[in-house]
């Protein structure tokens, strides 16, 4: 069974109508994490798909939650990179239908580890306007867009101009003349930024850490780079064991991951 949410999120504000209502299935504390949200075309080129994995996983070694779309193409390579521990999935039906079928087994996986979202309840069927609602949740749970691949006409370009709208950055993968003419038309018209390099695009969101290292509420609010005597208010000693286990910094009285 799904559940309502009920607490105000102010980074959803900036959507056209904050939702009415917001249905889940899964880790609803992903909402407090970082996010990025990826999308792009259904039908991937190999060089799309080799990129659009590498930086989902890149985002998911810096505690980056990665949200999409759940459709096929760039949507499910986006969530399967992160990992469906670290994803979030909207979707443009009711929680309680796996949508598209081929899927299914990934947005079931996603329920279990991560967080399936909707602005619909269960029973209702995916419908032409709902796939827009959806797109504009995805641009607006990030605090950017990234479009690895999209053609002039796709939905991805309503999402662009979602996230334009909403004054969030939008960057792309670059490509050929004659592919992605989307993205490209971003490029040109100063709408959007290139990803040269997968490690110094992630990087802004720290350095990458060892899977082995806990990815806790501690790890998380280090993400911001808080001051040493914010994080020994919060973590009491943690912050030296941290500092001692090599997870974590201490400089000019600012805590970073290491």
């Amino acid at each position: 069974m799904s559940q309502q949410l009920t607490q105000h999120f102010p980074f959803l504000e900036k959507m056209k109508k904050y939702p009415s209502s917001l249905f889940y299935k899964g880790d609803v504390t992903l909402l407090d994490r970082p996010k990025v949200s990826i999308v792009g075309t259904r039908k991937p080129s190999a060089y799309t798909r080799h990129f659009t994995h590498m930086l989902a996983k890149a985002l998911a070694k810096r505690g980056v939650c990665v949200v999409s779309g759940a459709a096929m193409g760039v949507d499910a390579i986006a969530h399967t990179g992160a990992g469906e521990d670290n994803t979030i999935a909207v979707v443009a039906n009711g929680v309680d239908i796996r949508y598209p079928a081929i899927n299914k087994n990934m947005i079931e996986a996603i329920e279990k580890k991560g967080l399936v979202l909707s602005q619909f309840e269960e029973g209702f069927k995916a419908t032409g306007w709902s796939f827009v609602v959806r797109n504009e949740l995805v641009v607006a749970l990030g605090e950017m867009l990234v479009i690895t691949e999209a053609g002039l006409d796709s939905g991805s370009m309503r999402s662009a101009e979602y996230a334009l709208a909403m004054g969030k950055k939008i960057f792309v993968l670059p490509h050929r003349l004659g592919e992605s003419s989307g993205t490209n038309t971003l490029l040109q018209s100063y709408q959007a930024t290139p990803i040269y390099d997968i490690e110094t695009f992630a990087s802004q969101f720290g350095t990458a850490v060892d899977e082995c290292v806990q990815k806790d509420d501690f790890f998380y609010f280090c993400q911001g780079a808080p001051t040493f005597d914010e994080t020994l208010a919060q973590f009491g000693d943690r912050v030296y064991e941290a500092e001692l286990e090599g997870i974590v910094t201490i400089q000019n009285g600012i805590v970073r991951l290491a």
